[in-house]
């Protein structure tokens, strides 16, 4: 059995800390216990497997990110929003690239449900009701933000900008216009 607690919450933020420095596929308990000095057993008092830890990780991760969109959020609307939004998992991916990663993670349907994710959701949400859409049209939108938010920043830390002309930074710009002039303008269903 798991113990929760101090001890398992230090467990997982080295865990996530890990992640950063050597990329979250690469955290196992063995590698975690190695950089925590402990042996692999000791570990499996706080988490149960490698399946486990990794959810853990997830969840800090979605909760962070959570925390820090909620903040990049307060007080803003419309476009402002949208970019501060989008500007606060750009700003998250560089900082931590492991947990980045983690907050990808495919969790169970009542763990997910359980989950800061649900935050996510209901902020995106909150921000396209300032370019008044309907449902079905909402989903859409969340699933396409989300997409090229974490699309953009996963090949842009990944260097997939980094060898051509006009800096990403640049391109970010634009992107986020380009999503404001379509989120102002949705198709109408046929």
């Amino acid at each position: 059995m798991t113990k929760a607690g101090p001890a398992a919450e230090r467990v997982v933020r080295a865990g996530a800390e890990l992640a950063d420095q050597i990329g979250f596929e690469q955290v196992t308990p063995s590698e975690l216990a190695r950089h925590l000095g402990i042996r692999t057993a000791s570990l499996y008092s706080h988490v149960k497997n490698a399946h486990d830890l990794k959810t853990k990780i997830a969840l800090l991760a979605l909760e962070e990110l959570a925390d820090q969109a909620s903040a990049a959020l307060a007080g803003r609307a419309g476009k402002d929003a949208l970019s501060a939004f989008a500007d606060a998992y750009r700003d998250y991916a560089f900082e931590h690239p492991g947990r980045f990663a983690a907050a990808r993670f495919r969790l169970d349907t009542d763990t997910a449900a359980a989950s800061a994710g649900v935050r996510h959701a209901r902020m995106m949400r909150a921000i396209l009701r300032g370019y008044d859409l309907d449902e079905p049209q909402q989903t859409h939108a969340v699933r396409l933000l989300g997409s090229v938010f974490s699309g953009y920043v996963g090949l842009e830390t990944a260097g997939g900008f980094s060898h051509s002309s006009p800096a990403s930074q640049e391109s970010w710009t634009e992107i986020l216009d380009a999503l404001d002039a379509l989120l102002r303008n949705w198709p109408t269903p046929s």
